[in-house]
């Protein structure tokens, strides 16, 4: 499973992309075993690649992490919008960050698949900006979560 209620945060602040991305770090270092400055390291060197915000909103960043047997994801939804350098403009509010290990590029190519369709529908982008709490968020996203990783 990419993700469970504990792997969403709604009402994150956060200034701006590098924020962003130790907020990720600090959170999934415990849970990944994993240093919080890899973590960190891996989203900022795929964002130096392109930005991974997709437009309307939403933004998947996601690196590969040696030490992981797994793809996982982490939602947050910020309390503010942030500058991503979107392929719109727009400034994003909606993120899913996934991680793989690095042998295990279809699985991972699979969850961003799965991912993108999710946050690509506007009604469901929607959705998960009305949610109310982590709980709310995780019932709209399990669906889309089984078919990524089953």
């Amino acid at each position: 499973m990419l993700l469970d209620a504990k792997d969403i945060e709604v009402g994150v602040h956060a200034r701006g992309k590098k924020l962003l991305f130790q907020h990720l770090g600090g959170r999934l270092a415990a849970r990944l075993g994993l240093p919080a400055a890899e973590i960190v390291g891996s989203l900022a060197e795929r964002e130096r690649l392109g930005s991974t915000g997709f437009g309307g909103g939403a933004a998947i960043p996601h690196g590969k992490l040696p030490g992981l047997t797994q793809v996982v994801g982490h939602f947050v939804r910020l309390a503010e919008p942030i500058a991503f350098d979107a392929v719109d403009g727009l400034p994003v509010d909606l993120v899913f960050a996934l991680f793989s290990p690095p042998d295990r590029g279809a699985d991972h190519l699979r969850s961003l698949a799965a991912v993108s369709r999710l946050l690509r529908d506007e009604p469901m982008r929607a959705k998960l900006r009305g949610a109310r709490t982590p709980d709310a968020v995780y019932a709209l996203i399990h669906d889309v979560d089984a078919r990524a990783t089953g």
